[in-house]
């Protein structure tokens, strides 16, 4: 060993300094992510994360999240037999099973004792400020059409539903009000305190439980499912002719948590596994594969932590994504270790890493220009995965550059001089095809089989094309909403106002526009606050007509109710009732405090928190179709303050404009990357680097049109990162052709080595089972094959024998 080797294998003071001040980071990153997982879980299963404010109110995002959180905190469970004993016994076993388990805060398997009473008795001293539409008609008819309403009032059939004393109630107007109220707007039915739903031979009992928390806290979401899987078997083993099923978010934001993870799991195993194996086979070292696995781990540490510090939350979808980053963030480190095993003479590790620094510095500002695109991106988990994937590969960079030249300070003991020779001859034949003058053939070649391709290339923006739900649950959760009848919409009305009279007028109009509709347009029903509390303008509106035609003259009151069969004190008791309501007016506050508004509590929403002097409620629409869509939106339109919300076509169509706006982002990154190369090699070889991407980019497009695959937006920002990964192949051969005393066998090696390992790790994103992320595999694993096969073309211009300084 001569001297200088010996110094370079004797760790100095400062090699000491920044070994410890590596450790430090990675101690301090990885003591951080696990106070984090140690307490309530970072973890993001909430599929709706995933989603950008699409509202251009904010009053309007607010509804969406106010809505999901009062349906969401709900665990629906539906137990069906043949039998009605049967299915009351299961659904009571089901009820105490899932009580006992303290997995749900309460549980209802039989409706308490409820006095239909209390209702009325609430709305009594409101009485004269509700009218439905037909009595309205009938409080400005003439005397006989009054006295009429009262013999039928007094002599006929009772009515179902909620009763109102004869004195309280003689016309029986608010009892006609009390009859409107939604409150049984579905198929259920109580019998002997259960919701029960007959279908043709079959009795259908709910059992609902109310979770403890958020339905996308993992530990809630391991607590309910453990119960109702074990409450599922006892009821099987006592009743096994009675079925379940399930509906609401907990099972969903579980089931999509347990696929994540599985995906974590599988892509995270075969990635380290497969991208061991690689450098096994190539380098033979385990000592190699240790220390690029050294500076990968510390990237992902590092990018595990920043991201849940920036974020506070870690969605399931950037966890995955991230599994994939080992084959990028192993590539700076593999080809360090080219330039240590081709290294013929003394090595010196500091020199290694200045011999490879330009080449990693190039490659590092593509890919940081790629993920950086995503992070201009209106989604959440698109910026999350900006952050995580920036801060990961270039603690990468970093760590390959400052830390293994401390680490790897003794001279390679051997070097595979043959593969290298194998791989330089297999380069040298494989340019002479595409390289030199060639490459412009080639290019022109590949645009022309490209441009029909490319003439049948199509789009789907759909939503629901990316953000997959189990088949089972979903099949679980249309027998749940067929037996309730209820319409599990995603489509309302939010209406808003500077107070809360304001918000209650405008619903009523809107209600009123909503019940001309007629034909293809009309719809079966829909569920507003004003079903319950009238607006003030209204309830004074109905007294002043009462008072204009029932009340203007008592004596003749007296003696019509008389001649109908009243007695005088009731009719007088009816008028004291009147002279003292004359200040009554009922406010959504008064009923919001009443227990039994609780079902429909989430049609009130309030005071807006993000638009200061706001009021908001929503109107949730039932038997939305395309058909009648559109009248929904017109009339949202011609009404001041209301607006429609459907969530998933407004993602879908921000999908759609960002994926238009996409292509004019990757065209100006194309054009950054290029001015890179060009200040980087000069302009003639600048344009032959940056070719082999271009060609990948138009090549992968191409693809996609001739197989009649719809691109989406996530197809276009994984073009970004082809871009950002696939320009590093050329640029790596650029780079090593350029460096004196350079083994272009070795170079060509690690090429090849870190296409593998990338291919390997995103190509495992397209067995994912989120759908976003298998639009990302697919579209990076072609563009980054094909960006390899090209790379060579870079190096034209620069002969074997030509060398400089880097």
């Amino acid at each position: 060993m001569d001297s200088l080797e010996l110094r370079t294998a004797t760790p100095s003071w400062r090699q000491w300094m920044l070994r410890a001040a590596w450790l430090l980071l990675a101690m301090s990153a990885a003591l951080y992510c696990a106070w984090r997982f140690a307490g309530p879980t970072p973890l993001q299963t909430n599929l709706l994360a995933l989603l950008p404010a699409t509202e251009a109110d904010p009053v309007a995002e607010e509804a969406v999240d106010q809505l999901a959180g009062a349906l969401g905190n709900r665990a629906v469970l539906l137990v069906t037999s043949n039998d009605a004993a049967h299915a009351k016994a299961a659904a009571t076993q089901l009820g105490a099973t899932l009580s006992a388990s303290h997995a749900f805060a309460s549980v209802t398997a039989q409706v308490p004792p409820f006095d239909p009473g209390r209702i009325t008795r609430f709305y009594l001293p409101y009485r004269f400020g509700m009218l439905t539409n037909n009595d309205r008609t009938i409080a400005a008819g003439s005397t006989e059409t009054l006295r009429s309403a009262l013999a039928e009032r007094l002599y006929g059939l009772p009515d179902a539903g909620l009763a109102t004393s004869l004195a309280d109630d003689p016309f029986g107007w608010l009892q006609h009000w009390l009859a409107g109220l939604p409150l049984a707007a579905s198929n259920l039915t109580v019998e002997d305190g259960f919701l029960v739903s007959h279908r043709a031979n079959t009795t259908s009992v709910l059992v609902i439980g109310t979770l403890p928390g958020s339905a996308y806290e993992s530990n809630i979401q391991r607590r309910v499912l453990q119960a109702v899987a074990s409450a599922e078997s006892a009821l099987k083993a006592a009743w096994p002719d009675a079925t379940i099923a399930r509906a609401g978010a907990v099972f969903h934001a579980e089931a999509a948590r347990r696929a994540s993870e599985r995906d974590v799991h599988v892509i995270g195993i075969v990635s380290a596994v497969g991208v061991a194996l690689l450098m096994l086979w190539i380098f033979r070292s385990p000592r190699l594969i240790l220390l690029g696995f050294v500076s990968t781990a510390l990237g992902i540490v590092c990018a595990l932590a920043a991201t849940m510090l920036v974020f506070g939350k870690l969605h399931l979808l950037t966890l995955v994504f991230g599994a994939s980053l080992i084959g990028e963030a192993v590539d700076y480190s593999i080809q360090y270790f080219v330039v240590y095993l081709g290294t013929r003479r003394g090595w010196d590790s500091r020199r290694g890493a200045r011999e490879v620094l330009p080449a990693l510095t190039v490659a590092l500002s593509t890919s940081l220009l790629g993920y950086a695109i995503l992070a201009f991106a209106p989604f959440p988990a698109l910026r999350q995965i900006a952050c995580f994937s920036i801060v990961g590969i270039f603690v990468a960079f970093a760590s390959v550059i400052g830390l293994l030249p401390s680490l790897l300070t003794r001279p390679a003991r051997r070097s595979p001089r043959t593969l290298f020779a194998v791989a330089a001859a297999s380069l040298a034949k494989w340019q002479s095809l595409i390289g030199g003058r060639r490459a412009w053939g080639v290019a022109l070649a590949l645009v022309v089989a490209a441009v029909p391709g490319w003439l049948q290339l199509r789009s789907d923006d759909d939503i629901h094309l990316l953000i997959q739900r189990e088949p089972a649950l979903v099949a679980q959760e249309r027998m749940v909403s067929s037996a309730v009848g209820a319409d599990n919409s995603a489509q309302f009305f939010v209406v808003r106002g500077a107070s809360p009279e304001a918000v209650l007028e405008r619903t009523e109009a809107l209600c009123v526009r909503l019940a001309t509709l007629t034909g293809a347009s009309a719809l079966s029903g829909w569920q507003s606050v004003t079903s319950f509390v009238p607006s003030e303008a209204r309830q004074r509106a109905d007294r002043a007509w009462l008072g204009a035609h029932v009340v203007a003259d008592p004596a003749a009151l007296h003696s019509l109710m008389g001649a109908a069969g009243f007695r005088d004190e009731v009719a007088q008791a009816w008028l004291d009732a009147w002279a003292r309501s004359g200040a009554s007016v009922l406010h959504v506050d008064d009923w919001l405090a009443e227990p039994w508004s609780q079902p429909f509590r989430h049609l009130w929403l309030g005071r807006s928190v993000s638009t200061p002097g706001a009021f908001a409620a929503i109107v949730v629409p039932q038997g939305v179709s395309a058909a009648n869509e559109p009248a929904l939106l017109d009339v949202a339109h011609a009404l001041p303050g209301v607006s429609f919300v459907d969530k998933a076509a407004s993602v879908s169509r921000l999908f759609g404009v960002y994926r238009q706006d996409g292509a004019i982002w990757l065209a100006g990154a194309l054009t950054l990357v290029l001015a890179l190369l060009m200040f980087r090699y000069g302009w003639r070889a600048g344009i032959t680097v940056a070719l082999p991407v271009w060609l990948a980019i138009g090549v992968t497009l191409a693809a996609f049109g001739y197989a009649h695959m719809r691109i989406n937006l996530f197809n276009m920002l994984a073009l970004m990162l082809v871009l950002g990964v696939g320009a590093n192949y050329a640029v790596f051969l650029r780079e090593g052709a350029m460096r004196a005393a350079t083994d272009r066998g070795a170079v060509w090696t690690g090429v090849l080595l870190s296409a593998a390992t990338t291919l390997l790790s995103f190509g495992m994103l397209g067995m994912s089972s989120m759908p976003a992320l298998k639009s990302f595999g697919a579209t990076l694993s072609l563009g980054i094959m094909v960006s390899v096969m090209l790379a060579p073309i870079g190096t034209s211009g620069v002969p074997a024998n030509q060398r400089r300084k880097a």
